[in-house]
């Protein structure tokens, strides 16, 4: 038997065999999968890295290849060095291709994801999308380590969006991470709010739209990240292409029928006792965050994220007075599309049609602010309003065919959740993975060892 698998090291040694095997996986995945014809240029990369090693002479020189055959230590350093680029190699192509790791840093989605989950996100899910920053810091996203300000990557290569065979397509109800589309701009100084809403306060305040844009500018420093550099975000499909969306009293319609909430769904509520407080022990078992408890003694009233069990379990409790759910009131100008034409808000929204590829829409001065950030931002094209008339790349236009694919995403969380609601659409080339399970989750309200959920260890993220 030991003389079997000696052999069978010796035959995975031998360079030939060597050769064979990478060069098959690399047409396999680099070629074929990503219907790259011209990556075939890097089989003869391959050829010389393991037969013929006519680059590694004219780099390192005849010296170091003896170095490496009489020095050990030399060989060993060697070793070391040839294992870390090819396991940052190895784990820099399993985090484009395969999965990544994200962490729920916000309530948005409880009780579904709870803030501190560490979701495995699968990019074969959908389909990987293919590098549209390539000069980029491997394993990390749009930040150097240790900064909070030195960009990770740089914009002087740009490639196409394009997106590889998957498993499958986004489908309604499905759990996405996706790039976050408003954060194509950020204020440096305030990463917690969005550009556009900031831009929006300006603009009312100085009353011009371009004396508030030069007013903010003038006061923060103002990035910009490229589609694939731009925040994470977890929210859930309830709107696909082709859908006409409503919302109406916080339940979800398309084309007019009443969809099915999420089992773990939540509201805000105000909650008043007779008196006396609701007990730490019944919030934990309810399942709610300190952060996420306002409380006024004076009146002994709460707000609370309740789901609809939640809310169950405190009306039976003898010191509730009333559970009433929240009516959260928000400015036009928060809502999408910040319109004062649009009187959407968080509860009562739509109808809103969702485009599609290929669908052609009319465009009058009535629907354009629904599509506007699409028409220019999205998908690149120069549109000015002069005198009533539209005009899209200097023509005038009265209809729009839609380049891509486009998604409503909303929270689980209703009222604690910055969704499709307040800033719009998600393009079909923001969208990132789709969670499969949670791979590990601590509670920021406990102290180690208490804070490890173990319940929730290798959990599905559905």
């Amino acid at each position: 038997m030991k003389e079997f698998w000696n052999k069978v090291r010796a035959f995975f040694r031998n360079r030939w065999v060597k050769f064979t095997i990478v060069s098959v996986i690399y047409v396999l995945w680099f070629v074929v999968w990503s219907r790259s014809p011209w990556m075939l240029l890097g089989l003869p990369l391959i050829f010389d890295f393991y037969i013929t090693k006519f680059l590694s002479r004219l780099l390192f020189g005849k010296k170091h290849q003896e170095r490496k055959a009489t020095s050990k230590a030399y060989r060993e350093m060697w070793s070391w060095i040839e294992a870390i680029v090819f396991a940052v190699i190895a784990a820099s192509l399993i985090h484009i291709y395969i999965f990544q790791m994200f962490r729920i840093p916000t309530s948005s989605m409880e009780k579904t994801l709870l803030v501190g989950d560490y979701l495995c996100v699968s990019k074969l899910a959908y389909g990987p999308r293919m590098p549209m920053t390539p000069l980029s810091f491997p394993l990390v996203h749009n930040k150097m380590p240790f900064s909070q300000t030195k960009k990770s990557y740089s914009e002087a290569i740009k490639s196409p969006y394009k997106r590889l065979a998957g498993c499958g397509n986004v489908k309604r109800g499905d759990i996405v991470v996706f790039n976050f589309p408003a954060g194509d701009t950020v204020v440096r100084e305030r990463p917690a709010e969005t550009y556009y809403d900031i831009l929006r306060r300006y603009q009312i305040s100085y009353g011009n739209d371009k004396m508030g844009h030069d007013k903010l500018h003038e006061d923060y420093t103002i990035i910009s990240h490229p589609v694939d550099k731009r925040e994470h975000y977890v929210k859930r499909c309830v709107g696909m292409p082709g859908d006409t969306l409503s919302v109406i009293n916080g339940e979800v319609y398309i084309d007019g029928v009443m969809q099915p909430a999420p089992d773990e769904r939540q509201f805000n509520y105000i909650v008043r006792t007779t008196g006396s407080p609701i007990g730490r022990s019944v919030l934990d078992r309810l399942g709610i965050a300190k952060d996420d408890v306002w409380y006024d003694q004076n009146s002994h009233t709460y707000v609370l994220p309740l789901t609809d069990a939640n809310v169950t379990a405190l009306r039976a409790m003898n010191n509730i007075e009333s559970v009433e759910r929240f009516d959260p009131q928000v400015p036009y100008y928060s809502i999408f599309p910040n319109d004062e034409r649009y009187a959407w808000s968080v509860d009562n929204f739509g109808p809103l049609w969702i485009p599609e590829r290929g669908a052609t829409v009319k465009l009058t001065l009535e629907n354009l602010p629904l599509y506007y950030r699409i028409i220019k931002n999205y998908e690149g094209n120069d549109i000015e309003v002069n005198y009533d008339v539209i005009f899209i790349n200097g023509k005038t236009a009265d209809e729009y065919t839609f380049k891509m694919d486009y998604y409503f995403m909303m929270g689980d969380n209703r009222h604690n959740s910055a969704d499709s609601r307040f800033w719009g659409f998600v393009p079909e080339d923001h969208i990132v993975g789709k969670p499969v399970f949670i791979g590990w989750s601590t509670d920021k309200d406990r102290s180690f060892p208490k804070n490890i959920r173990w319940n929730r260890i290798f959990r599905s993220a559905e």
